[in-house]
């Protein structure tokens, strides 16, 4: 019996890992987040962040700005299934409403406690759209791009001028 599908750290075509495909850095997903969230997501000291990232076949960079609310920046690159099923993640954590919450909590430990998996990614992405609770909105802010990259010259810099309203589901 021959492997058909791949792991998520490979691709299809190619078999080779992630982060040997360019296409993965082309179009960064980068936002600032507060720093009470950060702290919940990866972990006092950053403790989960490692596991995340390996987790989730991703590479995740923190960098603290000075700003009144304490934000950091958090650039993520990999590939698009991955962004975007982090992103979500991200959205439920921070969300007020207490089912996406726990939705996101749930899917929190999962990627802290292990590998995701195709379908986890499917899974994520097949959700119904998300019109309601924008409360995480004041909680997030910045370039989020998580459309399929095309060749450009602005693939370096990444998608800028979206909002979390107007681009997440």
């Amino acid at each position: 019996r021959s492997k058909q599908s791949t792991g998520m750290g490979t691709s299809a075509l190619s078999k080779k890992p992630w982060w040997t495909l360019p296409e993965n850095f082309h179009a960064p997903m980068v936002f600032h987040m507060e720093e009470d969230q950060e702290e919940l997501i990866f972990g006092h000291g950053d403790t989960y962040l490692r596991c995340i990232e390996v987790h989730s076949h991703t590479l995740i960079q923190l960098e603290s700005w000075f700003t009144a609310k304490g934000q950091t920046r958090v650039t993520v690159v990999g590939p698009h299934r991955a962004r975007q099923w982090l992103l979500h993640m991200f959205c439920c954590v921070g969300s007020q409403d207490s089912c996406r919450h726990d939705q996101g909590l749930e899917m929190l430990e999962r990627v802290r406690s292990q590998p995701l998996t195709n379908h986890d990614l499917v899974a994520s992405i097949s959700v119904p759209p998300y019109t309601g609770d924008l409360s995480f909105a004041s909680r997030i802010s910045g370039n989020i791009c998580l459309s399929v990259p095309q060749p450009s010259p602005y693939q370096v810099i990444g998608c800028s001028g979206f909002h979390l309203s107007s681009v997440y589901l």
